[in-house]
């Protein structure tokens, strides 16, 4: 019973695992689209799209032009460019992050001719692998002729490699939050304490403003 229960949990957490985010977008000539992807630190990112125009005579979306581009740029959570290229309507971009936390993945095109935008919107197909993901298990097999039970190992490995830097990205965001806390908790105790300070002064100088005028006063 606690080896089912054991199994059960590794594969929920074995799906937690970024699996490929494909999805696809719509943008115009000059806009650009960002999007925010956690990754832990020393992993590996490949990226894919594709481009597609929107055709007024037919209504639909077909392949783009040879001639139109995209621009990928890529910072880390430190807003350092650690990716800045141009590629063609179909492109595939890698890079492997250095810092854990929260990388932004841009696309924008690099066409000025107005004309391939004469229906005024272009689609882009985006898929994006993070991790164990990026592998080509197949291709590996090939290349290290491994037997089906072998390559199943190495899935594995690879598996439990990234369940760990996950793991510790998670202890790394909770590290922090914690850090944030306890900042925050600091700061407000300071200001309270500010806060009576300013208040016993004030009450200090009323009193003594108050003995002032009723001695002026000769009432007391």
């Amino acid at each position: 019973m606690m080896l089912s229960v054991s199994a059960a949990g590794v594969l929920l957490l074995l799906a937690w695992i970024h699996p490929g985010d494909g999805l696809y977008f719509h943008i115009g000539e000059t806009e650009k689209k960002c999007f925010i992807e956690e990754i832990p630190d020393e992993t590996m990112v490949i990226g894919k799209y594709r481009t597609q125009l929107w055709d007024k005579q037919t209504s639909s979306f077909l392949p783009s032009t040879p001639g139109l581009g995209m621009h990928v740029e890529i910072k880390d959570p430190d807003t350092k460019i650690i990716l800045s290229r141009q590629y063609g309507s179909d492109g595939r971009f890698t890079f492997t992050s250095h810092t854990p936390g929260e990388h932004q993945i841009c696309l924008h095109s690099n066409s000025t001719k107005m004309a391939l935008f004469a229906g005024g919107k272009l689609r882009v197909h985006l898929d994006i692998q993070v991790g164990e993901h990026t592998n080509n298990y197949p291709e590996i097999a090939a290349k290290d002729k491994l037997t089906e039970l072998q390559l199943r190992v190495r899935q594995l490995l690879d598996q439990v490699e990234q369940i760990q830097k996950e793991q510790n990205y998670q202890r790394y965001r909770e590290e922090r939050f914690r850090m944030t806390s306890e900042s925050t908790n600091q700061r407000v105790l300071w200001w309270s304490i500010a806060q009576t300070l300013i208040l016993i002064v004030t009450g200090i100088w009323q009193m003594k403003h108050l003995k002032s005028f009723f001695e002026a006063k000769k009432l007391v």
